[in-house]
């Protein structure tokens, strides 16, 4: 179907109260009629008569000020979005899909403490004799894509009380040791939009990382693609990060993140994270 075909098949008045609803949810503050109109510029009549369906079907409240906010029914809907989905399965069909690295390793991993646990992993050939990763596998995350991919979303004293005993012992020469050399790496992280692990885990293997965000732009895993270190000789580099950033934002979108905002949440945490700088954005 081409895109005409797609225009032509909406139905104008389902698109219009899908907007009001967007517009409501993002609104830090109840919202009138006028508000709603002049913001989507639309007809204060058309607003008004998709509002009054939309209140009689409880998806919006109207509140005494004539202003409105989003109705309870919205709710069974996020619950049954949370029930249905899980992110290893959207992981696993995605993968199905993706094969454009077949020397790549990709795996998909959760924070769990000081450590990512990985939940699932398709291993190559390739990179299968230098590590193995495997469902239950557990690894630092202060050395890993993914782990690093999850701390860049923490605040300097959030990871400084993660790591407060200290950094585990390093699995390679080039495991970061220090605490202010980790700092310095999820700083990159939040400035590049996607994590390295540069042989911190494995000799010969590099990995780069995403996270994947939920409905609450909160990350909830973290997806990685991993490469002996000659694979990238070629100048492969930015092909394999945009790889890995396109995976973790699909997943993100199935689990129901707002992808709009993912570069401003990582440049929040970029500021609380006590750096001076105020207009980078995400790479």
């Amino acid at each position: 179907m081409d895109q005409s075909d797609s225009k032509a098949k909406y139905v104008p008045a389902l698109e219009r109260g899908t907007r009001i609803l967007d517009l409501v949810a993002r609104s830090r503050s109840p919202l009138s009629l006028s508000d709603m109109a002049r913001e989507l510029n639309l007809a204060r009549s058309s607003v008004h008569t998709l509002c009054h369906t939309l209140v009689n079907l409880e998806l919006l409240i109207r509140r005494n000020d004539q202003t409105f906010q989003m109705g309870p029914h919205v709710m069974r809907w996020s619950n049954a979005f949370t029930t249905q989905s899980d992110v290893a399965a959207e992981f696993a069909a995605m993968w199905d899909q993706e094969t454009e690295l077949p020397g790549a390793t990709i795996t998909l991993s959760v924070l769990e403490g000081p450590e990512v646990v990985y939940i699932a992993a398709r291993n190559s050939d390739v990179s299968h004799s230098l590590i193995e990763f495997r469902a239950g596998m557990r690894l630092p995350a202060a050395f890993t894509a993914t782990g690093k991919a999850f701390l860049s979303h923490m605040n300097e004293f959030e990871v400084r009380k993660l790591f407060s005993d200290g950094l585990p012992p390093g699995r390679t020469p080039k495991s970061v040791q220090d605490i202010e050399v980790l700092l310095g790496e999820l700083q990159e992280v939040r400035k590049n939009g996607y994590s390295c692990d540069d042989q911190q885990v494995a000799e010969g293997i590099v990995c780069f990382g995403a996270s994947v965000l939920d409905s609450r732009n909160r990350p909830i895993a973290g997806v990685a693609v991993s490469l002996p270190t000659e694979a990238l000789a070629s100048g492969d580099r930015g092909r394999v990060i945009s790889n890995v950033q396109r995976i973790a934002t699909r997943l993100s979108h199935r689990m129901g993140a707002d992808l709009s905002r993912m570069s401003g949440l990582l440049h929040s945490a970029n500021q609380r994270s006590g750096q001076t700088a105020k207009n980078e954005t995400i790479g």
